[in-house]
């Protein structure tokens, strides 16, 4: 069931009122957003402002209470399980604060897996994950496994992974919450570098302020609200 909503021509994401609860607790209280196409958009604000989970919701890895959202034109509020599951390996890339890449594959392995659950070829897969790696500036650090990898090189790896699938939109939890300083900055450069080469959309949610302030958008929670 594919379900399409008429969208601006440029709109490539659209939240309306969304709430949700945990038991008594409520964690947003009617958020709404847009976000075009190409847009590097930052979402800050202090912990338990309900940041990561506005993200899971509109990323299809948690369902909201109320409210409705589009990407692409498509209302995935409406999607069954099986259906959300191939609409988010098909066309949403995660990153994490801590990589979960899986510590028994090389980093071409680990960026090859979702191509692979999207049931692309393992020949096809492979030449898309070399493109990226080499975009990374990781050409010679595809056959070493995470540990033997610093945490920038991983976190650049577990980008390539998000990438993989030409995504409509990479979600970003505290992408360099794990990272110091230096690495920090570079993995922003590269977030900047793929919004231009590909006009590739991404939503952050980062306690960076060097990061948020750099963005087309920065939306500031609070409270389970988008104050600013």
């Amino acid at each position: 069931m594919v379900i399409l909503l008429q969208l601006q021509p440029d709109q490539m994401i659209s939240c309306q009122n969304i709430h949700k609860s945990y038991d008594q607790l409520r964690v947003l209280k009617g958020v709404s957003l847009e976000i075009s196409k190409g847009e590097l958009v930052c979402i800050v604000g202090p912990s338990g402002a309900g940041k990561s989970t506005l993200l899971h919701i509109i990323g299809t890895l948690d369902k909201a209470d109320q409210g409705a959202i589009t990407i692409n034109g498509q209302d995935i509020s409406k999607l069954k399980d099986n259906e959300l599951s191939d609409f988010r390996n098909r066309h949403l890339g995660f990153v994490f604060q801590f990589h979960h890449l899986l510590p028994e594959f090389t980093a071409l392995e680990n960026v090859c897996i979702p191509a692979l659950i999207g049931k692309k070829s393992e020949t096809e897969a492979r030449k898309r994950a070399v493109e990226l790696l080499d975009f990374m500036g990781l050409k010679d650090r595809m056959k070493h496994k995470p540990n033997e990898l610093s945490g920038g090189e991983q976190q650049r790896v577990s980008v390539a992974r998000a990438l993989m699938n030409h995504p409509l939109v990479v979600l970003a939890d505290e992408p360099t919450g794990n990272l110091d300083t230096s690495r920090s900055e570079e993995l922003h450069q590269l977030f900047f570098d793929l919004k231009k080469e590909f006009n590739q959309t991404f939503i952050i949610v980062t306690h960076n302020d060097q990061l948020a302030e750099k963005a087309d958008k920065k939306l500031v929670m609070r409270d389970g609200l988008i104050v600013s």
